[in-house]
């Protein structure tokens, strides 16, 4: 954690914002999200923006930007290579999911572009299954810029906060105590990913039953 901290303090600020604009591109663009999901990298933006290297507001445009361009390639891909993509091996154990993506898309439409941007899986299948579904471009495009505002400042600005909280810690009470109380919010962070995977097999299991 510390190394961690450390690197990113003395990183360019250049590499900071090309690192964090690819992966959030790439969640949405190339489906990377189901090994890095972009929140990760959207937060660690603004954790580097917190040590004053770097405006808040510049991280939040390379963010905003990054999830609104990696929705449209998304959209573009599903458009054109939309079956081909759902055949895709990286999709075969996560078929019941896509299935739910899919239901949802129906159901809400536009909407469903805006909320699935908070969940990690479907912020990285949605916008192609917008474009195999030939939701007209017009409708897509507005709740993409929507949800790609809404989560890219979020994100980056909870990540701001978190920096800042550590510097303020470590002044007060040194690096150690710091490091105790990143490592604490890492563990809880692992614990509710934890649950939240089990509960989410649980209601794939449940329908099977």
């Amino acid at each position: 954690m510390q190394s961690l901290l450390e690197g990113l303090l003395h990183a360019s600020p250049l590499v900071v914002a090309c690192v964090v604009f690819a992966l959030v591109f790439a969640e949405d663009a190339l489906f990377i999200g189901f090994v890095i999901p972009g929140e990760t990298a959207a937060v660690i933006g603004g954790v580097f923006a917190s040590q004053g290297d770097l405006p808040l507001w510049v991280m939040i445009l390379v963010v905003v930007s990054a999830a609104i361009l990696g929705d449209t390639v998304g959209y573009e891909i599903g458009k054109h290579l939309g079956p081909r993509i759902m055949r895709m091996k990286i999709l075969d154990k996560r078929r019941a999911r896509l299935q739910k993506a899919e239901d949802f898309l129906a159901r809400r439409g536009g909407l469903a572009v805006f909320l699935g941007r908070f969940t990690a899986f479907f912020r990285a299948v949605m916008p192609a299954l917008a474009g195999l579904s030939q939701m007209p471009y017009r409708r897509f495009a507005t709740w993409n810029f929507t949800g790609g505002i809404v989560w890219g400042s979020l994100f980056v600005t909870i990540g701001f906060l978190a920096g800042s909280s550590y510097e303020e810690v470590a002044r007060t009470f040194g690096r150690g105590a710091a490091l105790v109380v990143a490592g604490i919010a890492v563990v809880l962070l692992v614990i509710w990913q934890v649950r939240k995977h089990r509960a989410e097999g649980k209601s794939k299991a449940g329908p099977q039953d």
